[in-house]
């Protein structure tokens, strides 16, 4: 399987292509490494080991994602940055992972019991990683499942396999237990379905399109299942807030990236006394922004990982145009490049609104009150995550109590995101929370212990 240049389209490296003899092969390494796991110095020992090594390869992990991912160099540094971020949190879980003291004594019958939890590993993991961010999201399933005791098999996209298996190369180096770690390459519908059907994976964990997760919930019967599956997600700018500093935010993070991450910035919903002044500043902002080779230094806004997603989303732009929505900046293609467009006279039934665009697109709707914000907000079947602008206390209070979301950013975007914090949606966007912390206790099964002297 090639692997591409995703602004030049040339060949940067092939890859094999895994079947379901490999799958196979890679779940039975993982249940015989599950039976013995590491014990947790272990775990903090490699975990350690690879985010020191990550950090010391950063130049070469960062070009590695800018040529096979299309991200920017300056934001391809940053993902390396937060992986290292990822897997040091990932090692400190390993050494807390703990459970507590249960008072049966206070039960009747039950008073010369001692009773404790436990917190064990669920066995093994099937990780399936995306292409937006190919090093941290993977950093982000690897690393809590081995600080847990798991084993782990790793599918990472297609598009973008390369920087996953320098991480696995990081793995092996630091001295990984054999079986631990294993990786099967290849595309979903023949890989991915071996994983699924296998009856030796324990937990699956998921992020991608809201598609393949039903696929995933269907096919996995009781087996437990995190999935996080995008957004469309709404950003809301109160007309106290600092209109300049929100303009900014908004455009750096409805663009970063090109616009593929899940909670990228496209919906703004701008109270009607801000929103001429609030646009103006968007526009400028917007404006500034260099797109085109990610490798040059200066680039803020790269390919699509594909031109024919570019042409997609080229497409909603033409589709909703032609439904009178006005394009005031971007709109134009160049391969895979899409320059980044704001919207306005957008309509909530257009794909750019109640879909998720995943792409440079971002559309500013006026509104009459926060109420109608939050209304015009909660009106999807995503929940990730929102994004509220305001000098108010009380509507930030508001707003997190009633945005339905996994996560309310206030006076910063929706594509806000620190590594430590939980990080999973609601209703379409799915189920379960990332973060080292939250995806530990996730990955493992509490077990009580009763014990009668």
């Amino acid at each position: 399987m090639a692997v591409v240049h995703k602004f030049t389209g040339a060949t940067l490296d092939e890859v094999a292509v895994a079947g379901a003899t490999d799958v196979d092969a890679a779940v039975l390494a993982a249940r015989g490494a599950g039976g013995r796991p590491l014990n947790p110095a272990e775990r903090h020992r490699v975990l350690a080991a690879v985010a020191d090594a990550v950090r010391s390869d950063a130049d070469g992990l960062a070009t590695l994602i800018a040529r096979e991912g299309g991200k920017p160099r300056k934001d391809a540094l940053t993902e390396v940055a937060r992986a290292v971020e990822t897997l040091t949190l990932s090692a400190m879980e390993a050494r807390r992972l703990g459970g507590e003291v249960v008072p049966v004594e206070g039960s009747p019958g039950a008073e010369d019991r001692l009773a404790f939890t436990l917190r064990v590993p669920v066995g093994v993991v099937a990780a399936i990683t995306p292409f937006n961010f190919p090093l941290n999201l993977v950093c982000h399933k690897v690393g809590p499942a081995i600080a847990a005791g798991n084993a782990v098999v790793l599918k990472p996209a297609s598009a973008t396999p390369l920087t996953a298996i320098r991480l696995v190369e990081l793995f092996a180096d630091a001295g990984l237990a054999p079986g631990v770690f294993n990786m099967v390459l290849g595309p979903g519908a023949t890989v991915g379905e071996a994983l699924l059907r296998h009856p030796g994976v324990d937990l699956y964990t998921f992020t991608g399109s809201p598609p393949v997760g039903r696929r995933i919930k269907e096919a996995t019967g009781l087996r437990r299942v995190l999935l996080e599956l995008g957004n469309n997600s709404p950003n809301i700018v109160c007309a106290d807030a600092d209109l300049e500093r929100a303009a900014m935010l908004l455009a750096r993070r409805g663009f970063g990236s090109a616009g593929q991450s899940c909670i990228s910035v496209q919906r703004i919903y701008v109270e009607r006394d801000a929103f001429e002044p609030f646009l103006d500043r968007l526009l400028e902002e917007t404006g500034h922004l260099v797109t085109g080779d990610p490798e040059d230094p200066a680039t803020d806004v790269g390919p699509m990982i594909s031109e024919a997603e570019a042409r997609r989303a080229e497409a909603w732009i033409r589709e909703a145009v032609d439904g009178g929505a006005r394009v005031l900046l971007g709109g134009d293609r160049q391969g895979a490049v899409l320059q980044p467009t704001v919207l306005v006279d957008v309509t909530p039934a257009m794909r750019v609104v109640c879909d998720e665009v995943f792409a440079p697109v971002v559309s500013v709707v006026p509104v009459d009150s926060l109420h109608e914000a939050i209304e015009a907000s909660n009106a999807t079947e995503y929940g990730l995550q929102a994004g509220i602008f305001t000098a108010s206390l009380g509507h930030a209070v508001v707003a997190a109590r009633r945005l339905r979301f996994g996560g309310v950013i206030v006076n910063d975007a929706s594509a806000f995101r620190a590594d430590v914090m939980p990080y999973g949606g609601v209703r379409g966007s799915g189920a379960g929370r990332e973060g080292p912390r939250y995806a530990v206790e996730e990955m493992t099964e509490v077990r009580v212990v009763v014990i009668r002297p």
